[in-house]
């Protein structure tokens, strides 16, 4: 079970197959074991890495609440990198995971090969509607902390048969990783220039406007919205996202190699 260690927090993480690195990080409150169902997909090119944010699944769940944050995150994501030996890697993930994924884009441009961003928002320009959204993830971190894990079994699939030591993580994750500060990732959108590729289920209502968003900011992002599937994409219709994926990613390959060739 292999982990890294930064500033006394474990990290868990996972490695399958071998080939050009591809970096996912699950949604809040969710864990790594969202992706198993694309495990063997996934490795048979590439070297998945999958891992556990702080707060969830076989992470540590430290009780400072200053140990949660954006920035810890991002830190995370580039010293996953440094352990599997990846310069540089695809990188992506889903909701929370997505978001973490573009905010590594935004620290580390030089280390992300693509981008994969599943269901996921971007942030928000206006302090109204990042407000609104910091209520949520208060109300959730306070509900966690009165209910408990018995909470997950009301959230969406990816999330209701999920393993977590306690509910502890969870609500210091929603006030320090879920929470918003600025708008400096919504903004940097223009400014990626790596292939991207977005993913959204068609009946994930929430996040059909921000999909739209970030294809229209991001030059020349793909994206593909799957029928039937709401915020849990690759669970809720596993074989159309992988469908969906795997184009990109062979696409990736191919102008590598053409570029070598040339």
């Amino acid at each position: 079970m292999p982990k890294i260690k930064r500033d006394g927090v474990e990290i868990y993480y996972e490695v399958h197959g071998d080939g050009p690195p591809l970096l996912l990080t699950h949604g809040y409150s969710s864990t790594s074991a969202m992706w198993q169902g694309q495990v063997a997909a996934l490795s048979k090119r590439h070297r998945l890495v999958l891992w556990d944010m702080r707060g969830h699944g076989q992470s540590d769940y430290p009780s400072d609440p200053a140990a949660y944050s954006e920035a810890l995150t991002v830190a995370d994501m580039a010293a996953l990198l440094d352990a599997v030996g990846a310069e540089r890697a695809i990188v992506g993930g889903l909701s929370l995971g997505g978001y973490m994924s573009l905010a590594f884009y935004r620290a580390h441009p030089e280390r992300v090969r693509a981008l994969l961003i599943i269901d996921t928002g971007p942030g928000f320009k206006k302090d109204d509607a990042r407000e609104a959204w910091n209520k949520r993830a208060y109300d959730t971190a306070a509900k966690f902390e009165r209910e408990g894990l018995d909470l997950l079994k009301s959230f969406s699939r990816e999330r209701s048969t999920v393993t977590h030591r306690d509910a502890s993580g969870l609500a210091l994750a929603a006030r320090g990783m879920l929470t918003q500060r600025d708008a400096r990732v919504i903004e940097s959108l223009p400014d990626i220039k790596v292939p991207s590729l977005i993913v959204v289920g068609a009946d994930d209502t929430p996040f059909l406007a921000a999909s739209d968003y970030m294809a229209a900011k991001i030059p020349g992002a793909e994206k593909v919205v799957i029928p039937a599937a709401g915020h849990a994409v690759n669970i809720d219709q596993p074989q159309a996202f992988i469908e969906a994926v795997l184009p990109f990613l062979d696409s990736l390959e191919a102008k590598s190699a053409q570029k070598a060739a040339s």
